[in-house]
């Protein structure tokens, strides 16, 4: 029996990388999905040896792009994380870096029509709800991918890709502070359990014996860290209303600690198991608002004004990423209006990925 070609597009977006298809190509059905999925990326194996993933979280991630049916969107953006080692995939959450492939890829399958010098494409993050207003540069009307663009945990630079999200807030549990409170205390580490684009729970590093300042590497390194922090994890999940969270790659995890280069924090993040190489768009929206609120776990490390526009810069194991917001105040809190990131996107490849036919057709 021949195998079933699947078209697909392989982008760079942001500092991840995976194919993005047309949702019409796939399965309705999320478990046949899932399978499918599975086989494309060759999850279950350290290596992706039998698939097109990378072996590491942010080169197997998937998107899944169509027409929306709201007349105030343009694109409907689906995204699935496939696991490395494990044969499973994540719908739950979204990926910000990626988005940064959804407007050049929705232009390539003939979503929609590229206009003169830019073109704008608003988005709906499906599994989030957010929106988000991408500007990409089409000069005469075609996608372009080179420019003076550089981000940083990506070599050489390519066109800007602008991101302004909105209607983040509460992404994946509906509020802001999913347990009520600024600040708990779980197995005797104070944390911040915030959901802004994307469902984070934040600590001081030092509250772990850390910088903050370590690398990527030693943070995957230091099991005794991984263990606790995972066991904190998984408590936030449920004290947030999530449920068990063991096998969720939400929420995610994250370490706040006072800048060393000029911004205004070092952060490292984790997807959940492994420190992200540089950062993920969405737990940056969520680490910048983490900030901004009175009684956070953040409160102290930088002086903010009561209201933006403003730049926040956080610092990453890669380099820097900014994140631009506009908030309020006030006796509640906090109000976030939108948030917004550069990040630049290319086309690596384009063609056909071959799934197994036993597996399309079951």
């Amino acid at each position: 029996m021949s195998q079933h070609p699947l078209p697909f597009l392989f982008y760079r977006g942001g500092t991840s990388r995976g194919p993005f298809f047309n949702r019409a190509d796939l399965p309705e059905n999320s478990k046949q999905l899932a399978k499918v999925l599975i086989a494309v990326m060759g999850a279950g194996q350290p290596n992706n040896i039998d698939g097109i993933g990378g072996g590491v979280a942010v080169t197997t991630k998937v998107a899944m792009l169509s027409r929306s049916d709201d007349p105030n969107v343009d694109i409907d953006y689906f995204f699935a994380q496939v696991s490395v080692e494990e044969r499973r995939v994540d719908f739950k959450p979204t990926c910000g870096n990626m988005l940064a492939g959804v407007g050049p890829a929705a232009i390539e399958m003939g979503l929609i029509t590229a206009q003169q010098r830019e073109t704008p494409v608003r988005v709906r993050a499906v599994n989030t709800g957010a929106l988000i207003d991408i500007v990409i540069q089409t000069p005469n009307a075609q996608m372009h991918y080179e420019g003076a663009a550089a981000i940083d945990g990506v070599p050489g630079t390519a066109a800007p890709v602008s991101l302004m999200f909105r209607e983040t807030v509460g992404a994946g549990t509906g509020m802001m502070l999913p347990t009520g409170l600024p600040l708990d205390v779980i197995d005797g580490i104070p944390v911040t359990c915030l959901d802004v684009a994307m469902p984070v729970v934040i600590a001081r590093a030092d509250t772990f014996g850390l910088t903050g300042y370590e690398t990527a590497r030693e943070l995957d390194d230091n099991m005794v860290f991984t263990a606790r922090r995972e066991k904190i994890r998984v408590q936030a999940g449920a004290l947030m209303g999530m449920g068990d969270v063991s096998d969720s790659v939400t929420p995610k995890f994250a370490l706040i600690a006072p800048a060393q280069q000029g911004g205004q924090a070092s952060v490292r993040y984790f997807m959940p198991v492994r420190c992200h190489p540089t950062l993920a768009v969405t737990g940056a929206q969520c680490l910048a608002s983490c900030l901004l609120l009175p009684g956070s776990v953040a409160e102290g490390l930088c002086s903010v004004p009561e209201h933006g526009p403003l730049e926040i810069v956080l610092e990453h194991p890669s380099g820097q990423m900014a994140v631009n917001v506009n908030y309020h105040k006030n006796e509640l809190g906090l109000e976030l209006i939108s948030a917004g990131v550069m990040r630049t996107a290319r086309l690596l490849a384009r063609g056909e990925v071959m799934v197994p036919a036993s597996i399309w057709a079951s």
